[in-house]
């Protein structure tokens, strides 16, 4: 009987509440821990936090190596990381990461699915020398040409812009680089369905044009054909001034008769080379350029400029535009064939 009551004497204590009288401070818990003390200063073993950090170089280094994250917030806060670095060092020193290193770690990145990352992409690639993008084109335009013909609208529309940037930067790399004149040329042509059809009769159909926003793709499409044209037809300002001036006796024709700038100067006779592949090679002569877009592709973008300006508004300024690129290029080159 006593262990029995015991027991629910101790039970009934568990749900009994605690009357307090009144100015009375609560109980302190078990668990208290008094941190009533005040110090006027923290020592620490040792007080300089940079004696470890990692240098800018490495720490680029691993921004890099998070490209491949599948988080795409952390591929674009790397990338605004290294994009802050390469913008604020100082000109004249190396870089971190050289250009070689940085452009074949992001230039996949052209067809990254998140638009944040693409933009902060060519952000970055746009803050590096101009010089080392030069020597770094013929891979970013073969991802560029990738781009352009993405099943994504807006993957398609970035590329092109990346193109532009290009062309801006390195126009004679672009259209002198192993199959940067004719594989961009039938890239645009498959982008805007301006085919050859068998016997030499042009069609001009498209392959990309349903709806508003497609319409406004081609417009961007056709304005950027038009630079690339002019970076690879028309002839430079500088090269027409100094055949102007050096017209007078006994300076005629001067271009035709000094040392060749080219480190190879007649390889478009191809000596003793293997077979050519049309695709892949690289032409460096501007008459060469010219000779192979009037086989190849001449006609069809004549036929698709005709048809294009017949609906006006934006895509009929753009044909116009594309149109006066077309005859500045190829002017010489027909006089030539008159004669």
């Amino acid at each position: 009987m006593g262990s029995s009551a015991k027991k629910k004497k101790e039970k009934k204590k568990d749900f009994q509440k605690v009357k307090l009288k009144v100015g009375k401070t609560k109980a302190k818990a078990a668990n208290h821990t008094d941190t009533s003390f005040k110090a006027k200063a923290i020592a620490l073993k040792q007080q300089s936090l940079s004696t470890h950090a990692p240098t800018v170089e490495a720490q680029c280094a691993h921004q890099l190596s998070l490209l491949n994250h599948k988080s795409d917030t952390q591929r674009r806060d790397s990338l605004a990381y290294l994009t802050t670095v390469m913008s604020t060092h100082p000109p004249g020193l190396p870089l971190p990461q050289p250009a070689s290193v940085i452009v074949p770690a992001v230039q996949r990145l052209v067809l990254d699915g998140s638009n944040s990352v693409r933009q902060q992409m060519l952000k970055l690639i746009q803050s590096l020398p101009k010089a080392d993008i030069a020597s770094h084109t013929d891979s970013l335009l073969l991802h560029t040409r990738a781009a352009m013909t993405h099943l994504s609208t807006d993957i398609r529309t970035f590329a092109l812009e990346v193109l532009e940037w290009l062309l801006s930067v390195a126009g004679d790399e672009v259209v002198s680089c192993a199959g940067g004149w004719v594989k961009t040329l039938k890239c645009f042509l498959s982008l805007l369905g301006w085919q050859a059809e068998v016997g030499s009769k042009w069609s001009a159909m498209r392959t990309y044009g349903r709806g508003a926003s497609d319409a406004k793709v081609q417009v961007k499409q056709m304005n950027t054909l038009a630079a690339f044209l002019r970076a690879g037809l028309v002839q430079p300002t500088a090269t027409a001034a100094v055949g102007a001036g050096t017209d007078a006796f006994p300076l005629w024709q001067t271009e035709h008769h000094v040392l060749s700038e080219r480190s190879n100067a007649f390889a478009h006779l191809n000596l003793f080379g293997s077979t050519r592949d049309e695709e892949a090679e690289m032409y460096e002569d501007r008459e060469d350029r010219q000779r192979v877009f009037h086989e190849l592709a001449e006609g069809a973008i004549a036929a698709g400029i005709e048809q294009s300006t017949k609906g006006g508004g934006e895509l009929g300024r753009a044909g116009a535009y594309l149109r006066k690129a077309m005859k500045e290029g190829m002017v010489d080159f027909h006089r030539v064939d008159i004669l």
